[in-house]
């Protein structure tokens, strides 16, 4: 692999970062019929997402040689729930993660994902969270190899209508 760098995203990435969510949300609707066209959704998403990171956590920006290959962004969720501890409540939640084609099998997502957690390390956070489709195998496998391992599973059943 050529020259890796994670570092913080910048005003200046904005543009890029909005590309990637686009190639990610379209790959995402490829494989569930639940979301929606990327270019419609890019602009609101990428304002919500760098806004909630902005807060309490942090989007980073993956390079190879400078040139963008891809970004993770997440930040920390307060819960309370009732049944769970209190270290379980409190967690690192990773909204997004994306490799760019050209990138993708290099590990990347793995280094990202290691210094999104040792940024949530650092603010006492003992847990990370993930979301990924049930379909997207390629994103689960990567999570598993870097440590994530099921933690809930979503069922979903479309209701008939007209009963």
């Amino acid at each position: 692999m050529n020259e890796l760098s994670i570092r913080p995203a910048t005003p200046l990435d904005r543009p890029r970062l909005r590309g990637a969510i686009v190639e990610l949300q379209e790959h995402e609707r490829r494989l569930h019929d639940s979301r929606l066209p990327g270019e419609a959704i890019a602009d609101a998403y990428l304002e919500w997402m760098l806004g909630e990171a902005a807060k309490a956590g942090a989007a980073l920006v993956a390079e190879v040689d400078g040139a963008f290959a891809g970004f993770v962004a997440g930040w920390i969720v307060n819960e309370d729930n009732i049944a769970q501890t209190a270290d379980s409540n409190r967690f690192g939640f990773v909204s997004d993660l994306c490799v760019l084609k050209p990138y993708r099998g290099r590990r990347i997502a793995s280094r990202l994902l290691d210094v999104m957690e040792a940024h949530f390390g650092a603010t006492g956070v003992s847990r990370m969270r993930m979301w990924a489709l049930a379909a997207n195998n390629a994103a689960r496998a990567s999570y598993e190899r870097s440590g994530f391992a099921p933690y809930e599973v979503v069922y979903e059943k479309a209701v008939k209508k007209g009963r």
